[in-house]
């Protein structure tokens, strides 16, 4: 357990009267066996980085009832202008009341009561949606017994329709929406996984909002909920990686030949496990139930609208089996079933991505999606982990010739497609990550590496 997602324990029967130690142990294998290590790597280098151990999340105790609320689970059904709320109890315990008080700015509060093992409906007078544009928020309380929760909760839809045309498109709130986003792999150059504080991580958010995007594709890393908070709040959509493990994935399939083969459009099957680092049974049964956890774990938060199961044939199996558990899990995202490469034609998005070919974009029944591209690089001296060993697709000496190059890119990759078919595109990257220097940002977040008012202009003229 842990890791990437959060574990509890109740220490009641263990406490004693007079002082308490708490220990934690932590054994982390990091790329050398099968467990969830998103781009951690032993040997880093490249698109690969350092890899860490230990704490890197907040830890506490908290003092409950003993009947007290354990999960509280909030769907909005947008369309009849109501919200389900489902609450646990810590017991298990069935029919046991609880009142319900929503808030907002726009209107009275509104009260009401339900039971647990039940879903409690409630309507919204007035209703208020939530988009990237309007980033509204209700906020709910929930009384149980001695126990009360606060949270929130938003007004938001999220579906693939076809357009006036016949093509597959995303639609948020009923309307086609484009959505124009950043990869976002989460990394800081002092505490690695752990951001800074928490402005830092204010910071990339609305400065990519300033920028134009309305989309971040966080990138086989789970965040503390605070940055998915921040994300609702500002008014952000999330696509949320799975986090990928497996053993030892061999690079001359699921990068080098993977990559040509994107470029003749063959699709490989996902059964040569080997290829893949996922032989072993135990472990797929763990990414499965990551799966599930992580789902479960962020299913409350608006801001985040598809699910990203698996990236780039890492650690990839059963492609079609784990899409049909995570829509069971959630029917009311979006699936993208395998972001790059190794499509098995399931999910609601073919998910491409391409650093060096001529995209020309047919429709189909899915939504198409340019799930990565761009990834050009700039080395900030004294702005750069490393001096002399830099990796990026497309190297640059000055600021000046990188912006051009990006307005060139929109302008011939991804404009003339989107009349095609295109719905999304996620340019690489948010920050520059050690050796990795192709981030919008350095990777201190001292420097904006591209002219802002080029970014922002081709991110207006992305739209339907």
């Amino acid at each position: 357990v842990g890791g990437y997602l959060p574990f509890s324990f109740d220490v009641t029967d263990a406490l004693q009267e007079e002082r308490n130690i708490l220990t934690i142990k932590v054994k982390d294998y990091s790329d050398t066996y099968y467990y969830s290590r998103g781009k951690q790597k032993l040997e880093n280098g490249g698109m690969f980085y350092t890899a860490q151990s230990g704490i890197w999340q907040t830890v506490w105790m908290e003092k409950v009832p003993e009947y007290h609320i354990k999960d509280l689970k909030i769907t909005p059904l947008y369309d009849q202008s109501s919200v389900m709320i489902q609450l646990e109890d810590a017991a298990g315990r069935k029919d046991i009341d609880y009142d319900v008080t929503v808030t907002a700015r726009t209107m009275w509060p509104l009260k009401t009561a339900g039971r647990t093992g039940r879903p409690c409906m409630v309507r919204i007078p007035h209703m208020r949606n939530w988009s990237p544009e309007n980033p509204f928020l209700y906020d709910v309380h929930i009384k149980m017994g001695n126990d009360s929760v606060e949270s929130y909760f938003a007004m938001r839809k999220i579906e693939v329709k076809n357009d006036k045309n016949g093509i597959p498109r995303i639609f948020l709130n009923n309307k086609p929406y484009f959505q124009k986003g950043v990869l976002d792999q989460g990394y800081w150059p002092d505490g690695l996984y752990t951001p800074p504080c928490d402005e830092a991580m204010i910071y990339d958010i609305q400065k990519m909002k300033d920028l134009g995007f309305n989309m971040i594709r966080k990138h086989i890393k789970i965040e503390p909920q605070r940055w998915y908070y921040h994300c609702d709040r500002i008014g952000m959509l999330v696509w949320q990686d799975m986090v990928n493990g497996g053993r030892e994935y061999k690079s001359w399939y699921v990068t080098w030949l993977a990559t040509a083969m994107e470029g003749t459009h063959i699709r490989a099957k996902d059964t040569r496990l080997h290829l893949m680092g996922r032989q072993d049974p135990t472990g797929q049964k763990q990414f499965e139930s990551e799966m599930k956890e992580t789902i479960r774990r962020l299913y409350n938060h608006p801001s985040v609208v598809t699910w990203v199961i698996f990236n780039e044939g890492w650690g990839q199996f059963k492609t079609r089996k784990m899409t049909d558990i995570a829509l069971a899990e959630d029917h009311t995202r979006l699936i993208d079933s395998a972001s790059g490469w190794f499509d098995q034609g399931c999910g609601d998005i073919k998910s491409i991505h391409d650093y060096f070919f001529p995209l020309n974009i047919t429709p189909e029944k899915r939504v198409t999606a340019l799930t990565e591209f761009g990834g050009y690089s700039l080395q900030i001296p004294k702005h750069s982990m490393y001096e002399k060993d830099i990796y990026g697709y497309k190297i640059f000496k000055r600021k000046k010739d990188l912006s051009r190059a990006y307005e060139k890119l929109i302008k011939k990759l991804v404009i003339p497609n989107i009349s095609r078919g295109l719905s999304a595109t996620v340019y690489t990257q948010l920050s520059d990550i050690e050796e990795e220097v192709n981030g919008i940002l350095s990777y201190d977040r001292k420097i904006v590496k591209i002219d802002e008012n080029v970014v922002r202009e081709w991110n207006e003229k992305l739209h339907f």
